[in-house]
């Protein structure tokens, strides 16, 4: 059925577009873009949403409002010293043809891919093929705070 809605095929009724909307985390509102007043969405500190994956010694926040079609996510993510992102517990890699970019803010982290490292001081940006195996290693003297920014199904030919 979500296939042929996608296509246009066919219109959802308002007991499939709930189903739909619950899927993708959003209310029907969202789904259905109702309740956008203005074109511009603020997320205040305090209403940021916790990441759904938390390894030990890894937590995050989602710094983008959850808008329907929106194929572009900021996080801030904090790893305590000696942690590593992708272990138990953690978010699963990203989807096929995803790219993500991280900004060091704060401590030093090293970026496990494809069988190299990449050692990251604050200050430093990467950007690399997200749906490939990989992890982020804090092996500095504090926490590191860095932000990512991922973006969905971007891959080139």
């Amino acid at each position: 059925m979500l296939s042929q809605v996608e296509r246009g095929e066919t219109s959802p009724t308002l007991a499939v577009a709930a189903k739909i909307a619950a899927g993708l985390e959003l209310t029907l509102s969202q789904l259905l873009r109702l309740d956008e007043h203005h074109h511009v969405v603020v997320v205040r500190s305090d209403e940021r949403r916790a990441g759904a994956g938390r390894g030990e010694g890894h937590t995050y926040a989602l710094l983008t409002p959850p808008l329907p079609g929106q194929r572009v996510e900021l996080s801030e993510h904090k790893l305590d010293l000696g942690a590593a992102t992708g272990g138990e517990g953690d978010a699963p890699i990203h989807e096929p043809g995803s790219r993500e970019t991280v900004v060091v803010h704060e401590g030093r982290l090293d970026l496990l891919i494809d069988g190299d490292r990449h050692e990251l001081n604050a200050g430093d940006s990467v950007t690399f093929d997200a749906d490939l195996p990989h992890h982020f290693e804090n092996p500095g003297k504090k926490t590191a705070i860095f932000l990512a920014v991922t973006a969905a199904g971007l891959r080139r030919g």
